[in-house]
């Protein structure tokens, strides 16, 4: 999270307006506001802090002061609220405002005390001039602009507004082509929106870069196995997810199903051979039994990975079932059985 630092330079600020007695009502107001802003979202209650920092900012800026970085602050707390919609909209106007973050910070030292003070720049360059201070620095803060990209991105994606997030992402990327974050985003805006070719160019690109990533092994898996030409190239992509995390459950099950395809029609087509063409359906009986087999030491880990999961050791059943390991089947029945009673999935 974030940490705030905000307080004494809006006090300054609001005596440079209007009448002494205006502007100390007004500085009044401010330091009410921020630290009631403060106050809550140091205290993780996001939704009162929202609204409190729009209410500085607002402030602010009827004395001429244009200082967004509360409105960012406000945008980072309905985010933190789970308030999506106005976290979009502030985090929209500030990346289209062209926004950064960048403020320069001036200080210098008293001689007497040896205390560090904030200055505004015009008292900044006159103390110059004053014998009793010294140490004159400035400061700039880093830019916030690459965390708007990034953060409006996922809030898009969250949203189901994928084409929204992807033209948000390009723009990013055009100002800084090599952030990860943005990259990862892009490849989750492609999928959403339907465009697997980019989906899957964005994953090999990421692996490109970054070869130890399971998840994205496994995405790439996912998205080979949906077409017959690369089946073993998903094979390959799931057990590279499982080599990186071996406990990695998802990619257990994907090598397992993958590797015996799709049975219920191989079984429909054994079936409907039987009577009339015995030694075909014989043929493809032996085939089956052969998947099985491969399938069964992936079936093996999967449970391994997963031992409390429903789906993993029904899966083993059958494979057992298949491959004539009575036995085991036996054991997987009890196992079944026993996960079947404690509400298992």
């Amino acid at each position: 999270m974030k940490k705030l630092i905000l307080g004494m330079a809006i006090v300054a600020s609001a005596f440079a307006f209007g009448q002494k007695k205006d502007a100390n009502a007004l500085n009044a107001q401010l330091q009410e506001a921020n630290k009631a802003a403060m106050d809550a979202y140091n205290a993780k209650n996001y939704v009162a802090a929202a609204p409190k920092f729009v209410e500085v900012y607002d402030l602010l800026k009827s004395t001429g002061q244009d200082n967004k970085i509360y409105m960012y602050y406000a945008g980072l707390s309905h985010a933190l609220a789970n308030n999506s919609d106005q976290s979009i909209k502030i985090y929209t106007d500030l990346v289209n405002s062209g926004f950064t973050g960048v403020e320069t910070t001036y200080t210098a030292k008293e001689k007497k005390t040896g205390q560090v003070v904030n200055l505004d720049k015009a008292t900044w360059e006159l103390m110059k001039k004053n014998p009793d201070y010294s140490d004159f620095k400035t400061e700039q803060s880093k830019s916030v602009e690459p965390e708007l990209y990034e953060t409006l991105s996922s809030l898009l994606l969250n949203a189901k507004k994928s084409n929204e997030a992807l033209a948000i992402i390009e723009k990013g990327l055009a100002k800084y082509p090599n952030n990860a974050k943005l990259k990862e985003a892009q490849t989750s805006a492609y999928l959403a929106s339907g465009n697997t070719d980019k989906f899957v160019s964005g994953l090999k690109e990421q692996l490109a870069k970054n070869p130890n990533d399971p998840t994205n092994w496994y995405n790439l898996g996912v998205m080979q196995a949906k077409t017959p030409a690369t089946v073993n190239d998903a094979l390959e992509s799931f057990k590279k997810a499982i080599q990186l995390k071996p406990d990695f459950a998802d990619a257990h099950q994907n090598l397992v199903y993958t590797t015996i395809g799709d049975d219920a029609t191989i079984v429909a087509q054994i079936n409907a051979l039987r009577k009339d063409k015995p030694d075909e359906a014989s043929k493809l009986i032996d085939e089956r039994r052969e998947r099985f087999n491969k399938a069964l030491p992936y079936a093996e880990g999967w449970y391994k990975a997963s031992p409390k999961s429903l789906d993993a050791v029904t899966a083993l059943k059958e494979i057992y079932v298949v491959t004539k390991n009575m036995d085991k089947v036996k054991e997987m029945k009890a196992k079944e059985a026993e996960l079947t009673a404690a509400g298992g999935k």
